[in-house]
This record gives structure tokens, C-alpha cells and sequence, in this order.
């Protein structure tokens, strides 16, 4: 269990506390350098939780059936979603240099946030094997508008759902709110946004490229690879437009002197 209990607060030596944060791959490394053993099992987590919705798809589109096409996306999202918000629970979370034994951090934010994941992952789900699912059947000589207006529609689910994953991670709000703050995040900070979106799509577009020799490498990167360096671009607008570490950090101090005083 010795993994299951890193901690998040190890900066490593001669790094000062209040030392500026990097930026670009020197930040990206550094993080993985400190927290890649629970970002990983984190990943792994989602990945697995993820199958029965990429086993359901599958099934769906080699026997060209609706109906499965619609359990998959509806409940396959609905499983995966409260794993994919613990991933990116325990990535903001090392953004944000917080520390922590992940395990117990992870179960108490899965607890608070599996009930609220449940509807953005049903209509997450449903909307990506919905246009996957068109993409292959969609014969692309005569129908270049329509598979041109499936990859719009699969750039744009890509570009709000990486807000609203976080969202369910951060805040308690109905799924309305999610939507509407998503849309606004996405257009109000959208060369961030785009650059979340892209390498999303670069990992994707790698792993379906070159599979199936990728699926050892998904082993290795699982979900993590691509929720993270989403998650680095679009992080300083959830930190400007939630004012994030100065919330959380005045929410410890609370729950610090709450305890103290008991």
C-alpha cells in the first residue's frame, strides 16, 4: 500500500518554498518528478473504469446497433466519470502544490464528487459515442461536410468537457452551471482553451495512429498523459476565474484553527 500513500508535499532539494513556480515542460516534468506515482494510479483508475464505455463503442459500431451504442455511452460515461474527476482532482491538486496523502484525499473527493459526476459523464458519453460512432459510418468521398461537422463536434465536447470535469472538481454547482460557466471559459480564455483541446487531440490522434502497439504505452500513460497537459494550459483560467489557491488555501487555515481551537 506504500503507493497508495505519497505524499504530495515533497518539493525535493535546494527548492525554495516560496520560489516561483515553472512554466511549459520544466513545470511539466517537475510535477511529474514529485507526484508521478499517484498521478499515475489515479490514470490507471480512470483508464479501467473507461473500458466498459471503449468495450461498449466497439461492440456498437461491429454490428452497427443503437441500442448498445446508447448503454455504452449513457452508462459507460456514468461509470467512468467519477474516476475521471478524481483524476483531475488529483491533478489540480498538484498544480496547486497542495499536500497530502493522496489515497485519503482521493477517497474523500471521490465520495463528495461521485454523485455530482454522474450526469456530466452520461451526457459526455453519450454525445462522444454518438459522434465516433458516425464518424465510422459515414463514408468520407461523399459525405466530407458531415465528417468535417463530426470532428467540430468532437473538438468542441473535448474543449468544454475539460472545464466541466474540473468544475465537478472543484465547485458544487447544478450541471446547468457547469455548462454555462464551461461555454464562457471556453470562449472567454480560448487560446488556452485551444491549446487544452490540442494536446488532446495529438495524444489521441497517436495512440489511434500507431495502434495497437500504443496499448502498451496507454499502460503507461493511461488518461493522465492528456487530463494533465489539458489541465496545465487551462489551469490559470480556472485560477483567475475562481481565484482557486487563495479559496483553498483560507478554507486549511479555517480547518486548521477549527481544529486547534477543539
Amino acid at each position: 500500500m506504500g503507493l497508495f500513500h505519497s505524499n504530495f508535499d515533497k518539493p525535493g532539494p535546494g527548492v525554495a518554498p516560496d520560489a516561483p513556480r515553472k512554466k511549459g515542460a520544466a513545470r511539466f516534468f517537475e510535477i511529474l518528478g514529485r507526484d508521478f506515482s499517484t498521478i499515475w494510479l489515479a490514470g490507471i483508475l480512470a483508464l479501467v473504469s473507461s473500458l466498459p464505455f471503449a468495450l461498449g463503442l466497439w461492440f456498437a459500431v461491429e454490428t452497427h446497433s443503437l441500442i448498445p451504442l446508447l448503454a455504452a455511452g449513457i452508462l459507460g460515461g456514468m461509470l467512468a466519470a467519477p474516476q475521471i474527476v478524481g483524476l483531475n482532482d488529483t491533478i489540480l491538486r498538484a498544480l496547486r502544490d497542495e499536500p497530502g496523502y493522496w489515497w485519503e484525499t482521493y477517497k474523500r473527493a471521490w465520495k463528495r464528487n461521485a454523485k455530482a459526476s454522474l450526469l456530466p459523464g452520461a451526457v459526455c458519453g453519450l454525445l462522444l459515442a454518438l459522434e465516433i460512432f458516425t464518424l465510422f459510418h459515414l463514408d468520407i468521398r461523399e459525405n466530407m461536410p458531415l465528417v468535417a461537422a463530426s470532428f467540430v463536434a468532437i473538438i468542441l465536447l473535448a474543449g468544454l468537457s475539460q472545464y466541466i470535469y474540473a468544475q465537478v472538481a472543484l465547485i458544487d454547482i447544478p450541471f446547468g452551471g457547469l455548462l454555462k460557466n464551461s461555454l464562457m471559459l471556453f470562449l472567454g480564455y480560448l487560446p488556452r482553451s485551444a491549446l487544452g483541446v490540442l494536446w488532446q487531440l495529438v495524444y489521441w490522434g497517436v495512440i489511434a495512429l500507431f495502434w495497437p502497439l500504443t496499448g502498451f504505452v496507454m499502460i503507461l500513460t493511461s488518461l493522465w498523459v492528456p487530463c494533465l497537459l489539458s489541465l496545465m494550459g487551462i489551469y490559470p483560467a480556472l485560477e483567475k476565474s475562481f481565484n482557486l489557491e487563495e479559496t483553498i488555501k483560507a478554507m486549511r487555515d479555517a480547518q486548521l484553527n477549527e481544529d486547534q481551537s477543539r
